[in-house]
């Protein structure tokens, strides 16, 4: 089966391609010529959530990179546990098998944050700025829903007893605007949701991050004392009606990475990427042009 003849309902994006990531298939976008900018999705999502910074990232004069995480999306899962290192270790693989040597930007969202964070921390060499949206590392509080997904006997039977209503309420949590949760985001979730070896995946990702009392603080803090003395240039972006990982971690944020820029969207949840695409295209390109040449 081909890679635009796997049957996901709902949007799905064009142009994808696979490539062999440490034996194990991955599924990729690659679009656009110029500084190479990867993008990573959060927990549960897939590179979908990129369709929009494609076409304007791309036609600012990037190559636009996005792929489906290790056992997300379309792509097979890691035969090791899941862990933030594992993670960045799939990604730093990736670009090697792309044959991208020069260092990225790196954009991330929620889980994705955090992987980019780990990434720069243990493969310096491989990023050039980070652009963390929403991102994980930052706060203990966290949604219930994923609080509660952490217990792995409910994980499981959440994920067993998934339904198309299910999806329905989890794509209204992260947006502001309604108007987002459409028919085939609703049906790609579902469909992502009932994938096979989607709830190891899923409950070893979570478990690896927090628990039912929240994000854990070891690693946390950990990442962001690596992150803090790197002064690697950072912009952090938040929506400020986010249900998924409060915009009050800004806060925490600004005390941890002084370095770091910041941007509040208002009006926005837990997707800046996809609710407000044309602002934050704009935003991240003023960013980049903001920093010293490489």
């Amino acid at each position: 089966m081909g890679p635009d003849s796997v049957p996901y309902g709902g949007m799905r994006a064009t142009g994808t391609r696979e490539i062999t990531v440490r034996g194990r298939r991955a599924r990729y976008l690659d679009e656009g010529t110029g500084v190479p900018t990867l993008l990573i999705h959060g927990t549960a999502r897939s590179l979908e959530d990129w369709i929009e910074q494609h076409r304007l990232l791309a036609d600012r004069g990037l190559r636009v990179i996005s792929v489906d995480l290790a056992g997300y999306g379309e792509s097979e899962p890691l035969s090791e546990r899941y862990s933030l290192p594992a993670l960045a270790t799939f990604l730093e693989d990736f670009l090697g098998a792309l044959g991208i040597a020069e260092p990225a930007h790196v954009v991330g969202n929620s889980l994705g944050g955090a992987v980019a964070m780990q990434l720069a921390a243990q493969a310096p060499g491989r990023v050039r700025s980070l652009i963390l949206l929403a991102p994980a590392g930052f706060g203990r509080e966290v949604a219930l829903s994923l609080r509660i997904l952490s217990i792995p006997p409910v994980g499981r039977l959440a994920v067993r007893t998934w339904s198309p209503k299910t999806s329905r309420r989890m794509e209204k949590s992260l947006f502001c605007n309604v108007t987002m949760v459409t028919d085939e985001r609703i049906q790609l979730g579902y469909r992502l949701a009932r994938r096979p070896d989607g709830a190891r995946v899923l409950i070893e990702t979570l478990t690896a991050l927090g628990g039912p009392r929240g994000v854990h603080e070891g690693w946390r803090t950990a990442l962001l004392e690596v992150m803090a003395a790197s002064g690697v240039p950072t912009l952090i972006v938040w929506g400020d009606k986010d249900r998924i990982l409060p915009f009050a971690h800004l806060d925490a944020a600004r005390k941890r990475l002084p370095h770091a820029h910041i941007h509040l969207f208002r009006d926005t949840g837990h997707m800046p990427q996809i609710e407000r695409a044309d602002e934050f295209a704009a935003l991240a390109t003023e960013f980049w042009a903001g920093l010293s040449p490489a």
